[in-house]
């Protein structure tokens, strides 16, 4: 049974990896989150205008990333990890169809709004219980969320490329519970990005088009920085984080990612996403406070 938290736990990381500081915990999860909203960011880049297709940018970000990844698979990926590149090809194939047609702070909410569900269930069922103040900082940013989906607060969201997001939420969410029993996170995210490039290449059999130059180094930037060295700092941090804090914390992403389209994608920002970032990050920290 895991232990039980009032917010952040900093339980016992899995043997062979060194406990974490406080600050190193906070920065870490600080540059998870960036890695988060970058690829939601280099995914509608890529994939909007369609400078790629999903099964060309799905390949290339999970093979660039087994390649950045690769001096950390030690042996040959065995049966024991293909949980983990399961959820992870999920997660990338998913997300991917997803964002030809989501704006991406609102792929970013839908998706992460799944992944909330997706860890707190799990953790649930694994007997993981939040003390109060790790329940009313995921009521809190869970209230950020639904301020972002008032009517009015932004465009429709169209239904089935949210159902696709969706459904990448679900295994993103598995593939971090799986993360935070690994035993070296580097090992465990280099092993599922390498059988998740083999999973991925029939994908290609999907696309139209040949991919234009601008799509792939999109793709490779995703693969091998937001996604490769991103999941290797997600995978060693979540660990030292209850389960509220682990499922809240993301949820800083879709504010960020709307930030991010501000400034990247030329997407507008508004008062509510104001009030719903605050209220995000409010959320955030009362999930921080120690047992």
């Amino acid at each position: 049974m895991l232990p039980r938290s009032a917010g952040m736990s900093l339980s016992p990381p899995p043997h062979h990896q060194r406990p974490l500081t406080l600050v190193a915990v906070i920065g870490l999860a600080t540059l998870a989150i960036i890695a988060f909203a970058g690829n939601s960011l280099l995914a509608r880049a890529a994939l909007a205008d369609g400078a790629i297709e999903p099964g060309a940018y799905s390949l290339i970000r999970l093979a660039s990333g087994a390649l950045v990844l690769l001096p950390f698979v030690q042996r040959a990926p065995r049966l024991a990890d293909m949980p983990g590149a399961l959820a992870l090809f999920t997660y990338v194939a998913f997300f991917s169809w997803a964002y030809v047609a989501l704006p991406a702070a609102a792929g970013a909410l839908v998706l992460f709004a799944s992944v909330q569900a997706t860890v707190m269930g799990l953790g649930f069922v694994q007997g993981e219980r939040p003390g109060w103040m790790g329940l009313a900082g995921m009521a809190l940013a869970m209230g950020g969320l639904a301020v972002l989906l008032l009517p009015g607060a932004s465009a429709a969201t169209p239904y089935l490329p949210a159902i696709l997001m969706a459904v990448a939420g679900v295994a993103w969410g598995a593939f971090t519970m799986l993360g935070r029993k690994a035993e070296v996170a580097s090992i465990f995210t280099a092993r599922s990005f390498v059988l998740g490039a083999v999973f991925a290449v029939p994908l290609l059999l999907l696309d139209a088009s040949v991919p234009s130059t601008a799509g792939v180094v999109l793709a490779v930037a995703s693969g091998a920085i937001t996604s490769g060295a991103g999941y290797v700092v997600w995978n060693r941090v979540s660990p030292s984080l209850g389960l509220a804090t682990v499922a809240t914390v993301q949820l800083a992403t879709p504010p960020a990612a709307a930030l991010g389209g501000v400034f990247f994608l030329d997407e507008g920002v508004t008062a509510t996403l104001i009030l719903a970032g605050a209220m995000i990050v409010g959320g955030i920290l009362l999930t921080l406070k120690r047992r």
